[in-house]
C-alpha cells in the first residue's frame, strides 16, 4: 500500500500531467485576448492553472508530516461503500443539463441540473434545494447570457 505523502505526491503529478496536457493542447487553437477569447484560451488558462496546482500538491507533499499518529475521525469517516445516491444524482443532473440546454434552453436546463444535484445531498430539503436552484440559475443567467454572450437561448422557442 502506498503511504499518504506518496500518493499527495503522484497525485500532484498526475494533475501537472493533466494540466500541461489541456495548455498545450488549448494552445493549439487560437487563444486570442481578453476582450475576444478563442477556442483554445479556457481550456490553455486552465491547463496552466491546473499544472501549477499540481506543483503545489507535490511540493506540500514533501513537506514534513504534521502528526505519526494516526487521527480518527468518526464523524467524517469514509462510508463502507460508495454513495450511488450522490453519484447517480450528479451525473443524472449532467445529463439533463445537456438535453434542457439543446431542447428547453439555459434557464430550464440550469435549474434543473442544480435541483437534480442537489437530491444528492441526504441533508438538503425541497426549499433550500429550490432557493439554491434559483439562485444559480439566476447568476448564470446573468454571467452566460448577457456578460459573456454565450449562444444557447435563454428558453427555446421565444
Amino acid at each position: 500500500m502506498i503511504d499518504e505523502k506518496r500518493r499527495e505526491y503522484y497525485a500532484g503529478g498526475l494533475l501537472f500531467v493533466v494540466g500541461a496536457s489541456a495548455a498545450t493542447i488549448g494552445s493549439g487553437y487560437q487563444v486570442g485576448t481578453l476582450t475576444r477569447m478563442g477556442p483554445g484560451f479556457f481550456p490553455t488558462c486552465l491547463g496552466v492553472l491546473l499544472a501549477f496546482m499540481g506543483i503545489l500538491v507535490a511540493l506540500a507533499s514533501m513537506g514534513p508530516k504534521a502528526s505519526t499518529a494516526p487521527v480518527v475521525d468518526t464523524h467524517h469517516a469514509m462510508p463502507a461503500h460508495p454513495d450511488w445516491r450522490g453519484w447517480s444524482c450528479i451525473i443524472g443532473s449532467v445529463a439533463a443539463f445537456i438535453i434542457l440546454a439543446e431542447y428547453a434552453g439555459l434557464l430550464p436546463a440550469t435549474f434543473f441540473c442544480v435541483l437534480i444535484a442537489c437530491f444528492g445531498d441526504r441533508t438538503a430539503n425541497l426549499k433550500g434545494s429550490l432557493a439554491l436552484s434559483a439562485g444559480i440559475t439566476i447568476f448564470g443567467l446573468v454571467l452566460f447570457s448577457y456578460i459573456l454572450r454565450v449562444q444557447i437561448p435563454v428558453i427555446r422557442g421565444l
